[in-house]
């Protein structure tokens, strides 16, 4: 879909806490009014733009409930400087991606030797002093020659960070892709519950050193009673652990 139109159905706060809920599981609307605190009215319009702009998707159960949930992956990207502005909206990337082919991204990057020689150039002051008199240099003074040169090595800086960040935004994707995949594969190892979404994000922030209650909830931005009540339960299933402290750690 046209990227614009997507940012501006994301413009609204309550769409995105609808969206942000029903990526933990499917929900019907008077759950997602009690979560919202807005009325089922107001619900179900913000539910009706999000699948026109096909978002979400719904299903009867066999109490003739309408569950909502998201119906694919898709990645809005926007790109905001005094140079550029742009917006984007694009499918993951193959989880088949060969990465090991891309000219400029290497998850082992190392500023080069340029860098660290302007940036401890940055640290001193161009000036000298002299009998107590300050000179600075001025870059007016560029022999011809000196500005060409700088200018071509910088457009060939320009062109090299373009094209990384071209390659950049292909390795979001296909990580975006990867998380989806590996989020469904963990929500069947939690048998693929209802709650079993909630459950792999508390789990993924116990494993990212979220150790408390507390910590676990601002990472999954979840209330305090929805975390409490899903580290209770994969407690109880021997998949987290309960320290002395109160600490909550993975299970060895």
């Amino acid at each position: 879909m046209d990227s614009a139109e997507l940012l501006d159905i994301l413009g609204n706060e309550n769409r995105r806490r609808i969206l942000r809920l029903l990526a933990r599981r499917p929900c019907y609307v008077t759950e997602i009014s009690d979560y919202l605190g807005v009325s089922p009215k107001a619900v179900i319009d913000h539910l009706r733009k999000l699948e026109d702009a096909g978002l979400v998707e719904s299903r009867t159960d066999d109490q003739r409930r309408k569950y909502f949930s998201i119906s694919r992956n898709l990645r809005l990207e926007v790109s905001v400087s005094p140079y550029e502005f742009g917006m984007k909206s694009a499918y993951p990337a193959s989880a088949n991606l060969d990465a090991s082919r891309w000219r400029y991204l290497s998850l082992n990057v190392q500023l080069d030797a340029t860098d660290a020689d302007e940036d401890e150039a940055d640290e001193a002051e161009d000036t000298t002093e002299t009998e107590g008199v300050t000179e600075t240099e001025d870059p007016d003074e560029a022999k011809p020659e000196e500005a060409v040169g700088t200018a071509t090595d910088l457009a060939a800086e320009l062109d090299e960070l373009q094209q990384l960040q071209r390659e950049l935004s292909l390795a979001q994707r296909w990580v975006h892709g990867r998380i989806a995949d590996v989020q469904d594969r963990l929500g069947d190892v939690l048998d693929g519950e209802a709650e079993s979404r909630l459950h792999a994000e508390v789990l993924a922030a116990v494993a990212g050193g979220a150790t408390t209650t507390e910590a676990v909830g601002r990472t999954v931005e979840a209330p305090r009673h929805v975390v409490e009540s899903s580290l209770a339960e994969l407690a109880d299933r021997g998949f987290v652990v309960r320290e002395e402290n109160g600490e909550w750690t993975l299970a060895e």
